[in-house]
């Protein structure tokens, strides 16, 4: 189905033209083999850097596209639709690129170009073991050691652990608590850092995440972004960002469950006539495509709060919310309408409907953002 955009210039129509052909000729094609074979499309990432769509909401000074972050997430959308592991690659890497652009020094930045090309790829390393939703509580440590920082630690369920080239490592340098919490910005060649051996998700077989062990690693002390003390602030800043991304790619998967159901529903026959024509299964599908049309507005709406320079955390939590929601929702709702076909991996639907687990997961629980909100509403 043919999605009618309001679009704030005509080169973000054109930008969602040029995203939406390389999704169809460099993605949707090449999905389900990678995904079998476990492969990392890191080819694949390299060609939308180079065709500008890694940058999109980073100023052109450092390489970016200095696109509004609505036009970065209806992008986005786009390609979760045809490959969602490459648009959570993209969103990860687009917020693991964020602490830099958006704290870093004049030195720092000057690997931007390079970060937002894709020539260097990213990874967030917040989580840990024993402390997932509890960011505040991580138990990594970063002791100053004349002119560098030695790391030592695990890192948990990081997305592009041992394909990334850089690591955003979020890391005690200062007493409990949030304000005890650095950035350091670390190459992937420094000496100590050891990615451990994938984990087996259920989905996104494509996209790599496993833990990462710090054994003393050293980083250049001038790889610390933002100063002592600000890891927290950067991180959470960050995850609002992150959120919407997360939310964009919802939105695309549920849309392109929803397409193939309802293709599927009109060549289908049953009794006689195409099985869309029932009312118990028409009306599923309108609920759907309902629930999709209702996430992109609040994830959209979300977002240009954020462009406008307005705080906009509150919304990112909403849209981060319902948009997984309903994508679990949809996806699940799609494997029924396809019945005992949707169950087996002739069709993308049960891949969809795998996939969409874990987007109400990553960048906060469902649950984490419940508490946002519901926090916000007790203080009035």
């Amino acid at each position: 189905m043919t999605v009618d955009r309001i679009l704030p210039t005509d080169e973000a129509h054109d930008l969602l033209d040029l995203a939406t052909e390389l999704a169809d000729r460099e993605l949707a094609p090449k999905a389900a083999g990678f995904e079998e074979r476990g492969e990392f499309p890191r080819e694949v990432l390299r060609t939308v850097g180079r065709a500008g769509l890694l940058g999109l909401p980073y100023a052109e000074e450092h390489g970016g596209a200095a696109q509004p972050y609505e036009v970065y997430l209806q992008v986005l959308e786009i390609l979760a639709g045809r490959w969602l592991a490459v648009a959570e690659a993209i969103s990860v890497h687009t917020l693991s690129c964020y602490p830099v652009a958006q704290f870093g020094t004049d030195e720092q930045r000057k690997l931007l170009p390079d970060m937002i090309g894709g020539e260097l790829l990213g990874a967030y390393c917040l989580s840990e073991p024993q402390g997932g939703s509890d960011a505040a509580a991580l138990t990594t440590k970063a002791v100053r050691d004349g002119d560098a920082y030695v790391v030592s630690g695990t890192k948990a369920w990081i997305t592009h652990a041992r394909v990334a080239d850089f690591y955003n490592i979020f890391c005690r340098t200062g007493g409990p608590g949030p304000k005890g919490i650095s950035c350091l910005l670390a190459d992937r060649a420094t000496p100590g850092i050891h990615p451990q051996a994938a984990e087996r998700t259920m989905g996104l077989h494509s996209s790599p995440v496993a833990q990462i062990a710090f054994d003393d690693a050293r980083v250049p002390a001038d790889r610390l972004i933002g100063g002592e003390g600000m890891g927290f602030t950067i991180a959470m800043s960050a995850l609002d960002s992150g959120r919407l991304g997360i939310a964009a790619c919802a939105v695309g998967l549920a849309q392109a469950a929803l397409d193939y159901a309802v293709g599927y529903a009109r060549e289908r026959q049953q009794f006689g006539r195409a099985i869309i024509d029932f009312q118990g299964l028409g009306f599923n599908l309108a609920d759907a495509a309902t629930q999709i049309s209702a996430a992109r507005a609040l994830t959209l709406a979300a977002a240009r709060l954020r462009d406008a320079g307005r705080p906009y955390s509150l919304e990112a939590a909403k849209a981060k919310l319902f948009a997984t929601d309903m994508a679990m929702r949809v996806t699940t709702d799609a494997v029924q309408v396809l019945g005992g076909a949707g169950y087996v991996a002739d069709h993308p639907v049960e891949r969809y409907m795998r996939e969409a687990k874990v987007l109400q997961i990553v960048e906060g629980t469902n649950q984490i953002q419940r508490l946002v909100i519901s926090r916000a509403l007790a203080k009035g």
